[in-house]
């Protein structure tokens, strides 16, 4: 008597489904969690609830990583690795304005292609984790490539290279701070954004005054703070009297 054989489809639901090797579930636990830190922060986020998205075991998440503390520390290790290798390969592979341009662009690009990651470093590293490479510490890398760059710069040009630190916090900060900007709206286009970065921070150092001052309401410049206070003493910029007492 023959007998019934299973369709193909039956087939196919039958089947095993495969068995994740170690490595394989190593990353899948990685991109469960990240995930989960960046929606709800490391503390909120509990390694019952990593093993369930994940479709395992707490034991297996305890495993590969000794804890929620190691998930969490290579989740930033992966994350500031990337990151800063976007952002170095743009600074020392470029020159000059482009140069500029492809580091706006390379941290715009890792923030929409990896965002998770990105809320994740900004949100900062918790102690309990023993993480010590953070978001600030990569941007203070970026700070010191960038305060090199224009200290060459600026003593090419003749102006003060003393001066390339406060440059780099400056150009450095607008970049990054507007980037966080534009995750949370996307528009315009990150290459708009780039464009407008770029013609701020490129501009504004072909087009920097040798020595920039303050003014009052009436665009006038302001006295010098330490001639201010040398008149006022009754005394001229070079420290000498000028009040016209006889000492």
């Amino acid at each position: 008597m023959a007998t019934d054989q299973p369709t193909a489809s039956e087939r196919v639901k039958r089947a095993p489904r495969a068995r994740m090797t170690g490595a394989q579930r190593r990353l899948q636990l990685i991109d469960v969690a990240r995930g989960l830190f960046a929606e709800r922060g490391f503390e909120a986020t509990s390694i019952e609830e990593i093993a369930q998205r994940a479709g395992v075991s707490k034991p297996v998440v305890y495993e590969h990583f000794g804890g929620k503390e190691g998930l969490y520390a290579v989740i930033v290790d992966r994350e500031m690795e990337t990151l800063l290798d976007m952002v170095t390969a743009s600074l020392t592979e470029n020159r000059s304005r482009f140069r500029v341009q492809q580091v706006a662009l390379a941290l715009l690009t890792y923030m929409e292609e990896r965002t998770e990651g990105f809320r994740i470093l900004v949100r900062g590293v918790p102690t309990n984790t023993g993480e010590t490479v953070t978001y600030s510490s990569l941007l203070n890398d970026a700070i010191s490539q960038v305060e090199h760059i224009l200290a060459g710069d600026f003593q090419r040009r003749g102006r003060d290279a003393s001066l390339a630190p406060l440059y780099a916090q400056a150009l450095v900060g607008m970049v990054s701070f507007t980037a966080q900007w534009w995750l949370d709206v996307r528009e315009p286009s990150k290459e708009v954004v780039a464009a407008h970065l770029v013609n701020l921070c490129w501009n504004g150092l072909s087009h920097m005054e040798d020595h920039p001052v303050l003014v009052d309401p009436a665009g006038e410049p302001l006295p010098d703070d330490d001639a201010v206070g040398d008149e006022a003493v009754g005394r001229d910029a070079g420290g000498r009297d000028v009040s016209g007492k006889v000492s």
